[in-house]
C-alpha cells in the first residue's frame, strides 16, 4: 500500500512521484480527482481511461521520476504548481531514458482534505508542436 495522499498542495508532486516510481497505476490514479485532464504532450489534453493510459505510458518506460517544486500558490482550496520534473534511467531493455519538462498543474483539496490533481499539465511551458 502506498503512503497517504497530500494534505498540503506542496506535496502533491512528491505523493505523485512515489506512486509512480512505485510502479502501482491504481495508486497513481488515487492522486487525480475524477474528471481531471492530463497533458501527456502539449496541445493534447485527455481525460478519464485515455489520461490513465497515457500516464502509464511514461510508467512504462521504467525509469525513475524526480520532481522539484518551483513554485506553489494556493487560494482556498485551489493550488497552481510549477514543478520541474525529469525521467532519467534505464528501461526494460536497457536503454538509456531521459525526459524533463516544467509542469503546470493545478490541484484541488477535496471534501476529505487530501489534495489531487485537477490538471496535470507536465509539458506546461512547451508550446504544441506543429500541426501534421
Amino acid at each position: 500500500m502506498m503512503g497517504q495522499l497530500a494534505d498540503r498542495a506542496e506535496d502533491v508532486p512528491a505523493v505523485f512521484a512515489d506512486r509512480f516510481n512505485g510502479g502501482d497505476r491504481a495508486a497513481v490514479a488515487e492522486v487525480y480527482e475524477s474528471g481531471a485532464v492530463f497533458v501527456p504532450e502539449p496541445g493534447s489534453p485527455l481525460t478519464g481511461t485515455q489520461a490513465e493510459a497515457a500516464n502509464g505510458e511514461f510508467m512504462s518506460l521504467g525509469a525513475p521520476i524526480t520532481v522539484r517544486p518551483r513554485h506553489v500558490y494556493t487560494a482556498g482550496d485551489i493550488a497552481l504548481l510549477i514543478v520541474d520534473w525529469n525521467i532519467d534511467g534505464m528501461d526494460h531493455d536497457g536503454r538509456a531514458v531521459h525526459i524533463e519538462g516544467t509542469a503546470t498543474d493545478v490541484a484541488r483539496r477535496g471534501e476529505d482534505g487530501y489534495w489531487r490533481y485537477v490538471i496535470d499539465n507536465p509539458f506546461g511551458v512547451e508550446r504544441p508542436g506543429p500541426a501534421d
